[in-house]
């Protein structure tokens, strides 16, 4: 076995022999590679997918089968909403971050319904139907479900409103294993070259360009000669070296979602000259808004301060969490509002008392800090109003119905979920780009291998992942067969 390296493309030169030759090589078998590998093929390419584990999954497969889709979609005007392609590029983009890829916004809102039909057309199911209020995700089959901070304050002032988390029709939660399900059929279908317990150990490069990769098999290295090659394998959340070197912020929480998220193709990418952006921003989210009623309480953190409206999406909330000072935050509530959250979420009481004072003194907090805060928050809020942080009026409620409660969210204890956003820099077709803004000829990458719309943890909403991997998946694949068919 030779020793090669994920951050050093193999000179052609050096190749022993070709063991297999292909059109496109797709690395990785979640939504984003499969939905490469289909459009790669239907484009006309041999394509050839590796996956290093024993079959098709990734994130997406542990995901709940939520898609990010607006314009106007059928389940949304079942149930009366308007919305439009222009609200839903405005929403993406401020979702996006303060660094937006606003080529990518515009082109997924122009194309979100046709995607949307493209998806139903591979078999996927929808039933149509909306769910209101604050979710995670239906337990039941329903499709539509506000998703995001889009009735939220700052997003409402620019964006429009409307529900785009559509959902697999799916009874419980983790569609996400049904839809990869459904993609691997037709993938394999589509006559692609499926390879399983396949990992990828190096690019193989011709100068500045990629033509291959070295991929061991059966604990033999096997070398792959490529047209294109696209990179579809996820993030690094899973790589404690890279979260310590890249999100630092990261190692409070402990419970990350991946399977094989290493970030070996972020790795390799950046061996091949590709820039990898935006490498400190994650997705977090702590399931406190089980039951909803919770919403109406009111976040401090150890100096007692409110920091977010808590009406914001779940995830929004959750990052904004991280940023405190300190390794917990405390939801407050009263009688009125105090549900217990759901098992998974691990939020304990760490307080309560007959006056806020008193949950003050139980929390250890200086005199006059917690008690004025949930003061100045009760004398607006029964004007049905937030001038500090604008929650909306539906969610204001006075907090006076004692006994008083603070649940506690320990970063290191409580289920705080998370995943990678940054990666590799890519154009919209998945072209993997370099410091120059240049394409890496040949190289190709999709999903949370890249920095796509979901780039902000504070603007993620959920569905924001499978639609940047099945969408943009689709482009690179598309633009990947179009390459071989170009230099033949």
């Amino acid at each position: 076995m030779t020793g090669y390296s994920l951050h050093r493309p193999l000179p052609i030169g050096e190749v022993p022999r070709w063991d297999i030759e292909t059109g496109v090589a797709v690395i990785g078998f979640g939504a984003a590679g499969a939905c490469a590998a289909l459009e790669a093929a239907r484009g006309g390419a041999r394509t050839t997918l590796f996956e290093m584990g024993s079959g098709s999954g990734g994130a997406s497969a542990l995901s709940g089968g939520e898609i990010y889709i607006g314009g106007g979609s059928d389940a949304q005007k079942a149930a009366g909403f308007a919305d439009t392609p222009e609200a839903l590029a405005a929403y993406l983009k401020l979702a996006g971050g303060p660094d937006a890829d606003a080529a990518k916004c515009d082109l997924y809102a122009a194309q979100s319904l046709a995607h949307y039909e493209w998806l139903k057309a591979q078999g996927v199911p929808y039933k149509g139907s909306f769910v209101p209020g604050k979710i995670i995700e239906p337990a039941t089959d329903d499709t539509l479900i506000w998703s995001g901070s889009e009735e939220a304050w700052p997003f409402y002032e620019t964006a429009a409103p409307a529900p785009r988390g559509h959902v697999i029709q799916f009874e419980g939660w983790g569609g996400g294993r049904l839809l990869v399900d459904i993609l691997e059929r037709n993938v394999r279908a589509a006559g692609v070259d499926v390879r399983t317990d396949a990992r990828v150990v190096a690019l193989i490069a011709d100068g500045p360009a990629i033509v291959g990769l070295v991929v061991r098999i059966d604990n033999r290295d096997h070398f792959v000669r490529a047209g294109s090659t696209v990179i579809c394998t996820g993030g690094f959340c899973m790589n404690q070296d890279m979260i310590r070197r890249y999100a630092p912020e990261a190692l409070k929480l402990s419970d990350p979602i991946g399977e094989n998220d290493n970030g070996s193709g972020i790795l390799m990418g950046m061996g091949a000259g590709g820039d990898a952006i935006h490498m400190d921003e994650f997705f977090t989210t702590c399931p406190w808004i089980m039951p909803e009623s919770l919403v109406k309480g009111i976040f401090v953190n150890r100096n007692g301060q409110r920091f977010i409206n808590e009406d914001c999406y779940h995830g929004r909330v959750s990052r904004t969490m991280i940023d405190q000072p300190g390794d917990r935050v405390w939801l407050l509530v009263d009688n009125a509002i105090f549900a217990r959250p759901i098992d998974l979420a691990r939020i304990d009481i760490a307080a309560v008392g007959e006056s806020w004072e008193e949950v003050e003194r139980e929390l250890g907090l200086p005199e006059d800090t917690l008690s004025a805060t949930v003061r100045t928050f009760n004398r607006y809020a029964a004007e049905g109003e937030d001038p500090l942080w604008h929650k909306a009026a539906k969610w204001l409620k006075v907090l006076d119905e004692p006994p008083f409660a603070a649940l506690e969210l320990n970063f290191a204890g409580s289920y705080f979920s998370f995943f990678t956003l940054g990666g590799l820099a890519t154009r919209p077709t998945g072209e993997v780009l370099d410091r120059a803004r240049e394409p890496v000829p040949g190289l190709f990458a999709a999903g949370r291998a890249t920095a796509g719309l979901p780039r902000w943890g504070h603007g993620y909403s959920s569905g924001m992942s499978l639609a940047d991997c099945t969408f943009f998946g689709r482009q690179a694949g598309m633009a990947a067969a179009a390459r071989v068919r170009e230099t033949a």
